[in-house]
């Protein structure tokens, strides 16, 4: 299990970073307005944006931020593999209603930094980090899955 130390720092809100670069420190603005702006390089995607509006441009952006205003809200799940899917490499940060029994599926969908509303206990959230050593899904953190384990032999 990892160790609460290798969680990951970061500046201001960000609690878990999993990433070696430069956290981006500027200020984000909105799907529509990254769309009209050639020097957008950081956006923020609310429930109901379409996250393949902005697949044309990932190449210019270095920081893309995820709301959950609620816990309930499972589309950002779906917009993070849609933009790890297209081959968005830079920070994919989810905000908001972030808790521990989530962790480990948003880091399956391709989140590598966390900003929770709340403050997350750092001794759960390396449990939950850690939790699922084998999986049977096929996800974006290109893990290998059991079916694949058990074809090696």
């Amino acid at each position: 299990m990892p160790d609460a130390r290798d969680l990951g720092t970061s500046p201001d809100e960000v609690q878990f970073r999993f990433r070696d670069d430069e956290p981006v420190d500027h200020g984000t603005v909105t799907v529509d307005a990254a769309l009209e702006q050639t020097n957008a390089n950081a956006v923020r995607i609310e429930p109901g944006d379409d996250a393949r509006l902005l697949l044309p441009f990932l190449d210019r952006l270095a920081l893309i931020e995820v709301n959950f205003p609620s816990f309930g809200d499972g589309r950002g799940y779906s917009s993070a593999r849609i933009l790890r899917e297209a081959g968005y490499t830079g920070e994919l940060r989810a905000v908001g209603q972030v808790l521990i029994d989530q962790l480990s599926h948003m880091r399956r969908c391709g989140f590598d930094s966390f900003a929770p509303d709340k403050r997350l206990n750092e001794e759960d959230a390396a449990r939950a980090f850690a939790t699922w050593e084998n999986v049977y899904q096929r996800a974006v953190d290109g893990r290998r899955t059991i079916a694949d384990k058990r074809h090696e032999a």
